[in-house]
């Protein structure tokens, strides 16, 4: 049989996923809407309300809740990217043996790992096209093409995240270390890479520090293409570090699971 391409690979694989999204996704509302729709209400809403808003101290933002709703849409991108990439490529590796199927077909592993990719970032695409949607009434955005653009930087945030994650996941040998990514990676960069206040606030070293993590620049993208106060080569740099990250990420991802299941 002849080889099949990269694309009819994903594509014999697509009517699973479908499956999967059928039977999964109702677990998955209260953590990809509901908690986060919580938390703008929460911070941009009610805590921002007592923020006196300065847009020379939040980044051109002229309330608290357009400063935050895009760094956190960005953050629950990563989140969700993490997630999906972590416990779930554990489980189709080493308990329910689901690639081992998948690679006795003709499939190859760079069409399961495109296929799985795939589909997270079908997912982070409804989880911050959903938001991105909602919010638009509230003012947070100051131009017309400001939702699209910031849109397509969060998902490119979240698919830097997932392909990275992805290659780290099919390296480890027990599930407890996802534990350790979450409570040392996850959770600081969601709290200390400006999504909530200005990296500003940190000092010149915590800032310096901050402008490090992948989360940051997806985090600066979404916020200046969401408040219309976009310095350009900055972005570039933004793209580029986000990019640079998915081809390394997606390359890593292919190595591992090679060399996990088949090497």
């Amino acid at each position: 049989m002849a080889d099949l391409t990269f694309a009819d690979g994903v594509g014999r694989q697509v009517d699973y996923w479908l499956t999967v999204w059928k039977r999964t996704w109702r677990s998955s509302v209260v953590t990809s809407f509901i908690s986060p729709l919580f938390y703008v209400v929460a911070m941009g809403v009610l805590l921002g309300g007592f923020v006196d808003a300065d847009p020379a101290e939040l980044e051109g933002a002229t309330s608290y809740l357009a400063f935050v709703v895009p760094g956190l849409i960005a953050a629950h991108a990563m989140q969700t990217a993490v997630g999906e990439t972590t416990w779930p490529v554990m489980g189709m590796i080493k308990w329910h043996k689901v690639y081992d199927s998948m690679l006795a077909t003709p499939l190859e592993v760079q069409h399961v790992v495109g296929a799985h990719l795939g589909a997270v970032i079908v997912r982070l695409a409804a989880t911050c096209g959903v938001f991105t949607v909602v919010l638009v009434p509230f003012g947070v955005y100051e131009s017309w093409w400001g939702p699209v653009l910031a849109f397509g930087s969060q998902v490119l945030c979240g698919t830097a995240f997932a392909m990275v994650v992805y290659g780290f996941s099919t390296r480890s040998k027990s599930e407890e270390v996802f534990n350790v990514v979450f409570r040392l990676g996850v959770l600081p960069m969601f709290l200390f890479s400006g999504a909530f206040f200005p990296i500003a606030n940190l000092g010149d070293a915590g800032a310096a520090v901050a402008r490090l993590t992948p989360l940051w620049h997806g985090v600066n993208l979404s916020r200046m293409f969401a408040l219309d106060h976009v310095t350009w080569w900055v972005a570039g740099v933004n793209v580029a570090v986000l990019l640079a990250l998915c081809a390394v990420g997606w390359a890593w991802s292919v190595s591992g699971l090679r060399k996990r299941l088949v090497s």
